[in-house]
């Protein structure tokens, strides 16, 4: 079935239904309050369903550093040449002016749960009746030695979208004939399974008609990868020769770099390289430490209403989240963003609350219309979110399927960010 934009709005409507009731005035002030934190799949849908079905009874305020959010989804299309900078860059004007909220482009830097207040960097505080939390990944220090954040330049991580893209993007272009590509490959779990994977394709895409002497070299510490037989597939099909994968078996677990000599150590052999792109272990955004709902990398909800098992006035949405079966995801950050503004309107208006349900569909291209898919439907349980059923592309299909595929995903795209934006 066509994932198109209409369609996916309505879907994510339909899931949202409430039944009017009116605002219950929370204890010692005016309207109840909420403020999210962080901007993207999660945190944009959440903050603009409550504000839109809640009609204006609860106040939200939404904070979100970056006046321009460029989503980590569709970025790899931009360093193949697929899409432009621009056409992944989104801003919030509209879900201030037309649904009300209080957009407001600071830093948290710290959570009193006990006052319920957010301090912002700028120096002013929030308070909230509940708090949404949706800050995206942070990267565990030392996970790839010889790398940390200041080495970002030199070695791109490009997992945060916007200028590490365009600066991955600039390197690429920028090797010399023949010269080696290297990506080092993060350990489950981490944001988008197949992003990494897609990105190779990508890369492999662009080095195929500018420098077709080039080498991409993959340092991987999993045994397996989403979509991996796709993928596989594709890369013989369409660059045969030029992809090189080296898993745990071989060393892709006893990796180091070295960001001033551009060389990767793995399992002792050093190989120089001409770019690397360096993926590092991941976790939770650092507010959830700040929050103190995290385990020391994630943050433990429950699937009814994604409210952190920490304190049930915390809910945490997307990558940020240890909440089961779920992959980390856009399109799994957005579908939790419902269930849980669903929760917190009913919470405190006393709003008809349904089951939880939620989705997930990942694309990848791999080149030209030949576009790859995974997904499932979940459930929640008192355990966790389960997984219903999945499905799969499979090997071998036809280029008109896959290229259905493939603009699926495009429209799929345009429905999540009118869905996230307004």
């Amino acid at each position: 079935m066509k994932l198109n934009r209409r369609l996916f709005i309505g879907t994510g409507a339909a899931a949202a239904v409430s039944l009017a009731a009116p605002a219950v005035m929370a204890d010692g002030h005016g309207k109840p309050r909420v403020v999210v934190i962080g901007g993207g799949a999660g945190g944009a849908t959440a903050a603009r369903y409550i504000a839109k079905d809640s009609k204006g009874a609860i106040d939200v305020t939404l904070v979100e550093p970056s006046r321009t959010y460029f989503t980590c989804f569709f970025s790899n299309l931009y360093l193949g040449g697929f899409t432009d900078l621009e056409d992944i860059g989104h801003t919030y004007g509209t879900l201030a002016a037309k649904y009300g909220i209080n957009v407001v482009h600071d830093w948290a830097v710290d959570v009193d749960r006990d006052a319920k207040t957010v301090a912002l960097a700028g120096g002013s505080t929030l308070k909230y009746d509940k708090l949404i939390l949706s800050p995206g990944i942070d990267f565990v220090d030392g996970a790839v030695p010889g790398w940390d954040v200041s080495a970002q330049n030199k070695m791109p991580h490009a997992y945060k979208a916007g200028s590490q893209s365009e600066l991955l993007k600039a390197q690429i272009m920028a090797m010399p004939e023949g010269g080696t590509f290297a990506m080092v490959a993060p350990p489950n779990p981490y944001r988008c399974p197949p992003g990494p994977y897609e990105r190779v394709s990508m890369v492999a895409h662009v080095l195929k008609q500018n420098n077709p002497t080039a080498k991409i070299l993959i340092v991987d510490p999993k045994e397996k990868f989403s979509k991996q037989a796709l993928f596989e597939e594709g890369w013989q099909h369409h660059y045969g020769g030029m992809i090189e994968r080296i898993g745990p078996d071989f060393g892709g677990d006893n990796v180091s770099v070295n960001p001033e000599a551009m060389t990767v150590d793995i399992d002792g052999s050093e190989e120089k390289i001409d770019v690397c792109n360096v993926i590092p272990a991941m976790k939770a955004g650092r507010i959830a430490d700040m929050a103190g709902v995290a385990d020391g990398n994630w943050v433990p909800v429950n699937a009814a209403d994604m409210s952190s098992k920490a304190d049930a006035d915390v809910h945490v949405l997307g990558d940020s989240a240890a909440q089961g079966d779920m992959p980390k995801s856009g399109f799994a950050a957005n579908s939790q963003a419902k269930v849980c503004a669903m929760a917190v309107r009913g919470a405190l208006t006393s709003s008809k609350v349904f089951p939880a349900k939620f989705s997930n569909t990942c694309w990848s291209l791999i080149d030209t219309d030949d576009g790859v898919k995974v997904g499932a439907t979940y459930e929640a349980t008192d355990e966790k979110i389960a997984k219903v059923d999945g499905f799969i592309s499979q090997t071998g299909e036809d280029a008109a399927t896959r290229k259905a595929t493939y603009e699926e995903s495009v429209g799929w795209y345009a429905g999540i960010t009118a869905d996230m934006f307004g």
